[in-house]
């Protein structure tokens, strides 16, 4: 007969089940947690200790949590729990970031083509009763999962004593003379006709279409035109600029060049008769070897300094583009002669402030 080897081992008795069951027991748990108040009583326990503060950047009230706000949520919930066990006092007060994008186009597709239709003020009013359905939605999503905090009080930027903190502090700015108003470069969504803030910009791979464009000079500062061009008329000079955004050439204002770099003055044979380019010194070859031009000649070179002031016109609206200078001018492509429209980037918006020129 064949022996039973588990009646011979001395087992301890004990009322836990052979299976966790956590899908069960762990609402339980935490439901017991809360109905005894166990976040209330850790704090009441840390009263009087150092305060160890987490400042917590918000989730948008957008839809359900997702991995990346568990990882994020327990992570900080570790750091809180341990730094309490190490003798601070840790009030974690969670918040949601109700403004912005986000909100705005999770409503805009509830509305559909209503949206066309509606007031602002009711779009402001469909988007708060958004957020705070999300912020219900995402409140007890978090508390599933394990994190302490104080749920019923949490801070809200859709808040009216939170927007009227912020327009109070707007205030103090505003008072010792750090506001100014002006105009900035923004990032645009053409497809939401809004503003972005730069954390809201996915970049996607994209081959734009690149130009080589001429610009004629026409006129300006007499030394550079007496030294480097000599008298005006034909042959024509033309400065050389090379951009990967044609789309922004109608608000073309200026050139701008390296004031170190050197530039060639190259004569060359084109199908429209001769013409004199002028483009950097280390791109005048490779250039010209992706222009097709064999016949060409160097005649005069000079300091991206010494061109400042040359005067040349659009090359298709009547309108002058005048030479300036630019330390952000580089060699790595193109022909070191770069197009500025000051109502398009960062840089030429700069450089069209130091030179007064409008957007």
């Amino acid at each position: 007969m064949a022996k039973d080897y588990k009646d011979t081992l001395n087992l301890p008795n004990t009322g836990f089940p052979m299976k966790a069951n956590l899908p069960k027991r762990e609402p339980e748990m935490l439901g017991a947690w809360e109905a005894g108040g166990l976040y209330g009583k850790i704090m009441a326990a840390g009263a009087g200790r150092p305060t160890y503060t987490l400042h917590d950047g918000p989730p948008y009230a957008n839809g359900h949590i997702h991995m990346g706000h568990a990882l994020n949520k327990i992570l900080k919930d570790i750091v809180v729990k341990s730094r309490f066990m190490m003798g601070f006092s840790t009030d974690y007060v969670p918040g949601w970031d109700c403004h912005g994008l986000p909100i705005e186009l999770q409503v805009e597709r509830q509305l559909g083509d209503e949206r066309l239709s509606l007031p602002k003020t009711e779009i402001r009013k469909r988007c708060r009763a958004y957020a705070e359905e999300y912020v219900a939605i995402q409140r007890e999503e978090f508390k599933r999962l394990g994190v302490f905090g104080e749920w019923d009080r949490p801070y809200l930027t859709m808040d009216f004593s939170y927007q009227a903190t912020i327009l109070q502090e707007f205030g103090k700015f505003r008072s010792k003379g750090f506001i100014q108003l002006d105009k900035k470069p923004v990032h645009w969504c053409a497809s939401c006709a809004t503003a972005l803030a730069e954390a809201e910009v996915e970049y996607a791979d994209k081959t734009s279409p690149s130009v080589y464009v001429k610009f004629k000079v026409r006129d300006g500062a007499q030394e550079p035109l007496e030294k480097f061009i000599g008298k005006l008329g034909e042959p024509h000079h033309y400065f050389i600029i090379w951009t990967t955004t044609p789309w922004t050439l109608p608000a073309n204002l200026a050139i701008a060049v390296h004031p170190n770099l050197k530039y060639n003055k190259v004569r060359v044979n084109t199908s429209a008769g001769e013409e004199f380019w002028i483009l950097a010194e280390e791109l005048t070859e490779p250039f010209l070897e992706k222009a097709g031009i064999k016949d060409y000649e160097l005649a005069g070179n000079a300091l991206g300094r010494e061109l400042e002031g040359i005067v040349c016109a659009h090359p298709f609206i009547e309108r002058n583009s005048t030479v300036r200078l630019a330390e952000f001018v580089t060699t790595e492509a193109g022909t070191g002669c770069v197009h500025i429209a000051p109502g398009h980037g960062q840089d030429d918006y700069e450089l069209g402030l130091e030179h007064n020129l409008p957007i």
